[in-house]
């Protein structure tokens, strides 16, 4: 246990650890509260998965592009660009693309098969490429480099959000049939990772993922054509599964 902490979360810990093949667990400094298990907390098990350490947002995470366009062409803009990209990317929760797009994962029927998901493909096909809402983003940057930024510097996008509804509902079917409930003090659903359960949950969180991804790719085009802007560079990093 790193830092100070609310017994609450100690105890979500403690209860998380409570099983066989956990192996060891800990609280950051940053830690808090969470679903089942405490956020900013990690726990090892051997040879199992837990569903509620995973959670919703599959793969939510950032996608940085630097372009090539400078300061100063976007600065007087601004507003008419942000303008644009909120007419042309959907935020907020349950929104649909106005423009579906075509993807090659919505052709993979074995990703689909594998993670018991078609259902669900159809919905994810609406929702790819829009935001979400809490602190989910679209935005445009100046880059500082040691300490300054000037009207030469480069635009950056910045893009955060996740598997949105894709990854909500199948992190929920897997809970549920893995036997677990939602809550704050319930003990954690575990999947053993040979079991015919574990493997159809590790599928649909891989193709959660790369919806995750391929939506990301798909603002960050779009927001470089209405900036008329070309990528020079990318960083993506995600922050679960």
């Amino acid at each position: 246990i790193v830092g100070e902490h609310e017994q609450q979360a100690i105890d979500q810990l403690a209860r998380c650890l409570d099983h066989d093949d956990a192996v060891a667990g800990a609280i950051c400094a940053d830690g808090h509260l969470g679903y089942l298990q405490p956020v900013g907390g990690v726990v090892a098990y051997r040879e199992h998965i837990s569903v509620s350490g995973v959670g919703f947002d599959i793969a939510c995470g950032n996608l940085a592009v630097r372009t090539d366009m400078p300061f100063s062409a976007a600065k007087p803009h601004v507003g008419s660009l942000l303008d644009q990209i909120s007419a042309r990317i959907s935020f907020g929760v349950g929104r649909v693309n106005d423009a579906p797009v075509e993807h090659a994962l919505f052709d993979d029927d074995d990703a689909w098969n594998a993670a018991d998901a078609l259902n669900l493909r159809e919905m994810a096909r609406r929702q790819l490429g829009t935001v979400g809402a809490g602190n989910h983003y679209v935005d445009l940057f100046r880059e500082v480099r040691e300490g300054v930024a000037d009207d030469d510097s480069p635009v950056w996008i910045g893009i955060h959000f996740g598997s949105r509804g894709l990854g909500h509902k199948l992190a929920t079917l897997y809970l549920k049939r893995g036997g677990g409930r939602e809550g704050i003090d319930v003990p954690p659903t575990l999947l053993h990772q040979d079991s015919e359960l574990g493997r159809k949950y590790l599928a649909a969180m891989e193709l959660a993922g790369r919806f995750a991804y391929a939506g990301r790719d798909w603002v960050a085009a779009t927001v470089l054509d209405i900036l008329g802007a070309c990528s020079v560079d990318e960083v993506h990093n995600h922050h679960n599964f």
